[in-house]
């Protein structure tokens, strides 16, 4: 059994030395304190599996980052993170979740994602992103996929293949279409589609035969809409 040490809602500015020391840490919490970075040394507990760094005021990571090969659950929500390093990409053993929501990434590095296959959970809401990276493409075993609130004008083709896909969240983003590849995600329960630009609903989405409940409240979708009847026909929840 590896060790567990929290020390979330602390107060921290810091963090003692002698943290560093504890090799066997499997966890750590530091939830909710004040941390405005975290030093290179943390890249020593190389056994962790879950790291909760949410609710702090991180700027940056150290490049350490990437010793996690073990880490299996990480959030880094609610700081203020403009960009992630570059070893980032080396935490292939990601499996249950990713937060990143409310942060203030502007891009991604195109290959991020290229070895995160296990990753089943990610969240990207609330960053001025625009753009996503196709690495994107590579998370085959994703179930629950969120891009809120990131001001995305297109979702690119190649949302298609993330063929385990049981939640999407697109909520208050510009969107006015879907690619036809959407038609790929067959095991598709659940899709929010809040506050973006429909006119209407794309055709696309009746070929989503798993679709158990579809939100496209603050949009501009007619209730007399044909494909909304045809969702609501055979027991599809829509919200408008």
């Amino acid at each position: 059994m590896g060790e567990t040490l929290d020390l979330s809602n602390s107060g921290l500015t810091a963090l003692a030395a002698d943290v560093w020391q504890r090799r066997d840490l499997t966890e750590l919490n530091l939830y909710l304190n004040r941390l405005s970075a975290v030093p290179p040394e943390i890249g020593r507990l190389a056994s962790l599996e879950i790291l909760i760094l949410a609710n702090n005021r991180l700027t940056h990571l150290p490049e350490e980052f990437g010793n996690f090969l073990h880490l299996r659950a990480l959030d880094l929500g609610h700081n203020q993170l403009a960009e992630l390093p570059q070893s980032f990409g080396r935490l292939t053993g990601l499996s249950d979740y990713l937060y990143l929501h409310d942060n203030r990434l502007r891009t991604l590095a195109d290959s991020l994602f290229e070895k995160f296959g296990k990753l089943r959970y990610l969240n990207l809401g609330d960053n001025p992103l625009r753009e996503l990276p196709p690495s994107l493409a590579s998370l085959t075993s994703l179930e629950e996929l969120r891009l809120e609130n990131i001001g995305l004008e297109t979702l690119p083709d190649w949302i298609g293949s993330l063929s385990q896909l049981d939640e999407l969240a697109l909520r208050n983003n510009n969107l006015s279409a879907l690619p036809e590849s959407l038609a790929g995600l067959d095991r598709l329960r659940r899709f929010d589609l809040r506050g973006n630009q429909f006119q209407d609903a794309p055709p696309v989405l009746a070929t989503l035969s798993q679709l158990q409940k579809l939100d496209l409240r603050w949009n501009k979708v007619p209730w007399a809409s044909t494909v909304v009847a045809e969702l609501r026909g055979r027991g599809c929840r829509v919200l408008l």
